[in-house]
């Protein structure tokens, strides 16, 4: 059996070299295909992967109080959306007050300022740096994690210590390459801040670096970076899962309390629940991968219909063949496996260049946007091996099957 095959094999090999530029053209096709298939699912799992990375980080347990909530953010350019107000200092200050639900530990932070020059010694960055005001919960809340050194304490912030903690790039390409950042020095506005932490990598989506930005004191970040309307987000988290929905709904009727909203207005805020919006953001690349899937249905059907094309060409052109290998004795069977094989070889390289194509293509754009460290996509790898696998099938059997049938009488008189 394996010699037949291998026997095949070789027969294949120099049908396809006979007539390069028609199966040129097949694998080209079938490649394309397979490239668009599993480029668009190799990228999938590449968001996939960084958005589950990033919310498991924070737990279930988690949730933000913005002047938006995420879905709001996303229909923001129709008309309809009603424009809320920030949440004031004075507002984020009072419900942190005001709310006290067990286990609970609250933070506030807002964004400071955005493209910052910060200096160490006689280095400095160019202005990308963001720069952040937290408190000690900030952290912790937010599935953050120092790695070198600590996190703020409840003293730094009381006593509005000129104390920071920065993003991985800083240590990894930055200011700090190369030597031990803490209790290094840098500068931000003529402030000087003593480095106490180093944030874990977190990479960056849709190029926003989130491994780029410094973290100081809230009090000393609203001193340096005075500025109207500043927005402030507030973070919760609560000790176990299942006291979610109803820590949730104290907070609604905390805030609407802090708002002065009576019983008939509309809540003017947004909530965001750490375990909703992962949802929510995983069910926005479901669409991406039912469209990996059209598109590997439409490659099933295309690479079908050329495939079978050139094959009948081929068992037109080699009918007299057919009628000389029949007439010593070849069974049915083996000019039909004959024919099959081919069909085969010429799905399989199609299939491996765009299996390799597409996993190259769609893990260098998930390590651009995402800056994550690329993974095998086993979905992709499947899907590719299965869409080759109908291909061969459906691309095969019929023009096999045409040239087993012919009667070697007929196919010697062939010209």
């Amino acid at each position: 059996m394996f010699n037949l095959f291998r026997e095949n094999t070789k027969i294949a090999i120099d049908s396809i070299r006979s007539q390069m530029l028609r199966t040129t053209l097949t694998v080209f096709i079938i490649g394309l295909g397979i490239l668009a298939l599993v480029g668009v699912l190799t990228f999938v799992n590449g968001f996939e992967n960084t958005i589950t990375g990033n919310f498991a980080s924070m737990g279930t347990n988690t949730f933000s109080i913005s002047r938006y909530d995420f879905s709001r953010q996303l229909r923001r350019n129709s008309g309809d959306v009603k424009v809320n107000p920030i949440i004031s200092y004075p507002q984020a200050r009072e419900f942190q007050d005001k709310y006290h639900f067990p286990s609970a530990t609250t933070s506030l932070s807002f964004t400071a300022a955005s493209n910052i020059e910060v200096k160490h010694e006689d280095k400095k960055t160019d202005p990308e740096v963001n720069i952040v005001g937290a408190d000690e919960y900030f952290l912790p809340n937010s599935g953050l994690e120092a790695v070198q050194g600590r996190n703020f304490t409840n003293f730094d912030i009381a006593n509005n210590n000129y104390v920071c903690i920065v993003g991985s790039d800083f240590v990894k390409s930055g200011l700090l390459k190369d030597v031990n950042p803490i209790d290094k020095v840098i500068s931000v506005r003529g402030a000087r801040f003593k480095v106490i932490g180093v944030l874990k990598e977190m990479g960056s989506t849709f190029g926003n670096r989130q491994d780029l930005r410094l973290i100081i004191p809230i009090q000393i970040a609203r001193s340096l970076f005075t500025m109207p309307n500043i927005d402030y987000e507030v973070k919760v988290m609560i000790g176990k899962h299942d006291m979610l929905n109803a820590a949730v709904d104290e907070a609604v009727l905390t805030m609407r309390r802090v708002r002065k909203l009576n019983p008939v207005q509309e809540t003017n805020f947004g909530v965001e629940r750490s375990d909703e919006l992962l949802k929510q953001l995983m069910s926005e690349t479901e669409a991406l991968g039912y469209s990996a899937w059209v598109i590997g249905i439409i490659t099933v059907f295309g690479s079908s219909i050329a495939l079978m094309n050139i094959m009948l060409v081929s068992v037109s052109e080699r009918t007299r063949e057919i009628g000389v290998r029949k007439s010593l004795g070849a069974k049915k069977s083996t000019i039909a496996m004959q024919f099959f094989t081919e069909t085969l070889v010429i799905s399989f390289i199609g299939g491996a260049i765009g299996l390799i194509l597409g996993m190259a293509i769609g893990g260098a754009l998930t390590t651009f946007l995402f800056k994550t460290a690329f993974t095998i996509p086993w979905t992709a790898m499947f899907a590719a091996l299965v869409t080759t696998l109908i291909v061969t099938v459906v691309s095969g059997l019929f023009p096999a099957i045409k040239a087993a049938a012919l009667d070697p009488v007929e196919a010697l008189r062939y010209e």
